[in-house]
């Protein structure tokens, strides 16, 4: 008989994250989703008896008192938040500067901040550690692709760290998923579906429920012998073609 898990999931209240907070629960577990918008992330949690707690990621002081009120036992962790911050003003260099720090503190520090601080909580052995990259972290993309490419490099460490403990830590890169509204840069309508469906080899994409597929079957008992990978749920655009 599976026994139920404690789940954390940061950036649960909306796109990839509800998507994965969703399939844990359908799976038994129960389920913590953190985020900075109460009102979203209390809906989310509502909707499968899960429970919200509200917390700005970026902030240290902010990460130890959310984590103050977590349970002391935590099977799996899913470092879902971080979102792209709006393009540089213009060239200044000190719009420029501004701009790849609010990048790097929006993605990476969101990750390493919540990891570090429930990191003692974590099951030995048996826990899971899942960070959500992106190709946009293999392929380039401005502050955005070289932030998730330190989320990237960050997670071989981690790995390195923890798996004396029989933890694993691993990343789940998504290609583009529609309906996850992160996007500052560039209008999604259904021409752009089109050609982003076109540029994978299955001529589709993604919806937040492949990569909650990925991460559920990452995080679970049989894939512990998995850890510091990467899995790719792109429907093939990381190749390139």
């Amino acid at each position: 008989m599976r026994t139920e898990r404690c789940v954390v999931v940061s950036g649960g209240g909306s796109g990839i994250g509800l998507a994965v907070a969703r399939r844990f629960a359908k799976s038994g577990d129960r389920v913590i989703v953190l985020g900075r918008r109460l009102d979203r992330i209390t809906a989310a949690a509502e909707e499968f008896g899960g429970t919200a707690l509200a917390v700005d990621l970026t902030d240290p002081q902010a990460v130890e008192d959310a984590c103050a009120r977590l349970p002391e036992h935590i099977d799996v962790l899913v470092n879902n938040a971080g979102e792209r911050v709006p393009p540089a003003a213009g060239p200044d260099l000190v719009d420029v500067a501004a701009h790849w720090r609010a990048q790097f503190d929006h993605v990476v520090l969101p990750a390493v901040l919540l990891t570090e601080a429930l990191l003692p909580r974590i099951a030995r052995p048996g826990g899971r550690i899942v960070s959500i990259g992106s190709t946009a972290g293999l392929r380039g993309n401005n502050a955005y692709g070289a932030a998730k490419a330190a989320v990237h490099a960050w997670n071989h460490t981690l790995a390195t760290r923890v798996g004396p403990d029989g933890i694993t830590a691993n990343v789940v890169i998504p290609g583009f998923v529609a309906d996850t509204g992160f996007r500052f840069d560039m209008t999604i309508d259904e021409a752009e579906h089109a050609r982003r469906a076109e540029a994978t080899l299955v001529k589709r994409v993604g919806r937040p429920e492949d990569i909650a597929a990925a991460v559920v079957f990452v995080a679970s008992p049989e894939a512990g012998y998995m850890s510091g990978e990467f899995v790719n749920v792109s429907g093939g655009h990381v190749l390139g073609r």
